[in-house]
């Protein structure tokens, strides 16, 4: 017969025996779900920030027609692009505070930014019905030999602005080029390497921005801090 302490002993290995292996199994299930997970339906790496800068926001002032350069102190991204954004954002949400010096309303302003190469390396091409291909940059209608895109170097920036804040911009020659010196001369002040800037509206050409001033053209990226309002080319 056995004797009862060995039937107690034999009883406890068995159950300590159970609860290893059920620890060991849930933990090679827990790795298992972790390596899946590292794959396409991870989560995007959030923008690496940067420490707080001294950053120069070109604000416009409509009483005297002119932009005046301010310090701020802001975190941005790192990523150039992102940076740009974000750069962006911080101008324009300026307009939204009380005692404004130019009111342009509220809301997201901008939906993206894209930095390309300059020169660009060749006109879009055809469609099979022979019309040219547009892309963010290059209307149908440009030409290589005509369009400083194929010829300059540094960047262009292209800024997709939202549709619903430029239809809420208020329209005035001066209002309008207020708004577009100030972001010219903000991304003049801070990122260097673009030389030109070009707009979309939701992703798409626009003739101007709020019934005035031109939206479909190229914007040399230059210091607007002289620049007054009759005189922004």
């Amino acid at each position: 017969m056995i004797p009862r302490y060995q039937r107690i002993l034999f009883v406890v290995l068995l159950v300590g025996s159970v609860i290893l292996s059920v620890l060991l199994f849930n933990h090679h299930r827990h790795n298992y779900t972790l390596r899946d997970n590292t794959g396409a339906d991870a989560p995007i790496e959030a923008p690496s920030y940067a420490a707080a800068e001294a950053t120069t926001l070109d604000l416009a002032n409509d009483a005297a027609g002119s932009i005046e350069p301010t310090e701020r102190q802001l975190a941005l991204p790192t990523e150039p692009a992102v940076r740009a954004r974000a750069l962006l954002e911080h101008l324009l949400a300026e307009y939204t505070l009380p005692g404004t010096a130019h009111s342009v309303g509220g809301g997201i302003a901008v939906e993206d930014v894209y930095l390309l190469n300059l020169p660009l390396a060749a006109l879009p091409g055809k469609r099979a019905d022979g019309s040219m291909e547009p892309t963010p940059a290059v209307s149908s209608s440009t030409s290589v030999s005509g369009d400083p895109l194929f010829r300059e170097t540094g960047q262009l920036a292209v800024i997709n602005l939202r549709s619903s804040w430029c239809d809420a911009h208020p329209s005035g020659i001066t209002v309008e080029t207020l708004t577009i010196a100030s972001i010219v001369g903000t991304m003049h002040a801070n990122m260097p390497q673009i030389s030109k800037i070009r707009f979309l509206v939701d992703g798409q050409p626009r003739q101007t921005l709020a019934g005035n001033v031109e939206l479909d053209r190229t914007y040399d990226v230059v210091d607007t801090a002289n620049v007054t309002a009759g005189r922004h080319e």
